[in-house]
């Protein structure tokens, strides 16, 4: 489950009315609600995560939920991802941040307890092992832009677009 952050009254409700119509949407009040609550998230979350917050507080049933959540993504608003559980997960495309930017970006799956955290600070590099060509669409560093590399071997990968980093979150790893 991601964790939300402390700072949830401090979310300036005019500017989120503003990106929603911004995207073409109306601005309804449950779709300012799922905004403000993926505002306050750190990381993904899922359909039932949103329902379960905002359905029971602001009394919307859990297909309202999941129809805003797909407008929103389908406006631009909102990415989905998935991380390898089948279950799809979302989160608020923040400006200034990768999220806002359409970048991919690294996620944090906690092994122990579900949390799930976007890695939104960390640079991952794909380089090649000692003695072997880069792979194929990344320049030997692993930041190039993708294309054929002159040491790529057929059926090298040409590029990534999703990078799932699993372990013990630091709540976890003290236990």
């Amino acid at each position: 489950m991601a964790r939300r952050s402390p700072r949830r009254g401090d979310i300036d409700i005019e500017s989120v009315q503003a990106r929603i119509r911004g995207a073409g949407l109306r601005c309804t009040a449950a779709r300012l609600a799922v905004m403000q609550y993926l505002m306050s998230a750190t990381g993904p979350l899922t359909h039932a995560e949103v329902s379960e917050a905002v359905g029971h507080v602001k009394g919307f049933d859990r297909a309202t939920i999941y129809r805003n959540l797909t407008e929103l993504t389908e406006a631009g608003l909102v990415s989905r991802v998935e991380l390898g559980d089948h279950v799809w997960r979302f989160e608020l495309k923040r400006t200034g941040h990768t999220h806002a930017m359409g970048e991919d970006h690294p996620h944090f799956l906690c092994t122990s307890c579900g949390a799930v955290s976007c890695l939104d600070d960390v640079d991952i590099a794909i380089t090649p092992k000692p003695g072997r060509g880069a792979p194929a669409g990344r320049s030997p560093t692993g930041r190039g832009k993708p294309g054929k590399s002159a040491d790529a071997q057929p059926g090298g990968i040409r590029s990534v677009s999703e990078v799932l980093l699993k372990g013990q979150c630091g709540k976890c790893g003290d236990d």
